[in-house]
């Protein structure tokens, strides 16, 4: 359990004394916001639109699922998306990186890697958005860029902001940093365009459920196993994510007996990470099966979850999107942008 975890998400004595040093971070991060706001601090703007993806929590909330989604989304309504990430845990010396679906997640992350095998789309990172964003629209034919996160990164403008919420947890205790899980006050929600329920949703939310009833095999993905497969045996359950006990939870609603083996986001596993006394089944998460597969025993298997969204949200998203778009000339299925530069030529380094 994490300290956020621990201390985070109730009220209690370690929150209350560490309340001011909470006011005084939500109060530099207001401050920093209205710079921007008022045009003291300048964001970029780039060719295409954007839509952000975030939340104002620390930890996963279920950003990269929605993300995924949003890029079949839009590519159904005729727009060709590309996606924009930090990286993070990347250890790359040169940035942005182009992603693809044999990327090492150790260089360029793990988030990005997952997105560039579901999405089968353009997959650029960095810790410079701006940067990444200009690289994207610059190498492929993309006419609208999706962010991975990066609700923070200001110096990216944004036209369509959308919050992602954990539907268990919430807010938490409501507070910002150090005292409580939350980057901005709750009253940033109130500036977004749209907010996302993870599980559940509240007045002004709409619902988002992850669903995945199948389980891979690390070696040989063509090999499959519905979950209800593994109920007649004890499985260690394995998440490197913000949230384990949503994944715990989730094989435990499958009726599986689980030994949980929860790890720190975006953990690097290492083959002694998991080897463990009792010879059962592994089950993990598809981001953690992304950097143990070169590794993996024959009876690791990864959960891969697909987002099913609220039709009315996909429906008022595309309605924003086309408004923004024809204002800047581009039409569903025709690009601002024809001419594709090869990546070598635009100064950026091939995963």
């Amino acid at each position: 359990m994490t300290w956020l975890d621990r201390y985070g998400y109730s009220l209690n004595l370690v929150a209350v004394l560490l309340w001011p040093l909470s006011l005084l971070f939500s109060t530099i991060v207001r401050v920093r916001r209205r710079l921007y706001a008022w045009g003291i601090l300048k964001s970029a703007a780039i060719a295409a639109p954007v839509i952000i993806v975030g939340n104002i929590n620390v930890g996963g909330t279920g950003k990269t699922p929605l993300v995924a989604r949003l890029v079949e989304v839009l590519r159904k309504a005729g727009y060709q998306p590309g996606v924009v990430s930090r990286g993070y845990g990347g250890q790359s010396k040169q940035w942005p990186r182009h992603v693809t679906a044999d990327s090492n997640p150790r260089e360029v992350g793990d988030e990005p890697v997952l997105l560039a095998q579901r999405c089968n789309c353009p997959v650029v990172v960095g810790p410079d958005r701006v940067a990444a964003a200009r690289t994207l629209i610059a190498t492929y034919p993309c006419n609208v860029v999706i962010s991975d996160d990066g609700l923070q990164h200001y110096q990216l403008h944004r036209d369509i902001e959308i919050v992602v919420i954990d539907g268990a947890r919430r807010l938490g205790n409501g507070t910002c940093l150090p005292a409580g899980p939350l980057r901005e006050p709750p009253s940033r929600l109130r500036t977004v365009d749209f907010i996302i329920g993870n599980g559940a949703a509240n007045d002004g939310e709409y619902l988002m459920s992850l669903r995945g009833e199948t389980a891979l095999n690390l070696q040989d993905p063509c090999i499959t196993v519905a979950l209800p497969g593994f109920r007649g045996s004890i499985v260690h359950g394995v998440a490197g994510i913000g949230n384990p006990k949503r994944f715990f939870n989730y094989l435990r609603h499958a009726h599986l007996r689980l030994i949980e083996h929860p790890f720190p986001d975006h953990h690097l596993f290492r083959p002694e990470n998991l080897r463990f006394a009792e010879d059962f089944p592994v089950l993990m998460t598809e981001k953690d099966a992304i950097k143990c597969r070169t590794f993996a025993s024959d009876d690791w298997w990864y959960v891969p979850v697909s987002a099913h969204l609220d039709p009315e949200f996909e429906e008022r998203l595309l309605k924003r999107l086309a408004t923004i778009a024809m204002a800047r000339g581009i039409q569903c299925g025709t690009l601002e942008r024809r001419r594709k530069i090869v990546p070598a030529q635009a100064g950026v380094s091939q995963s």
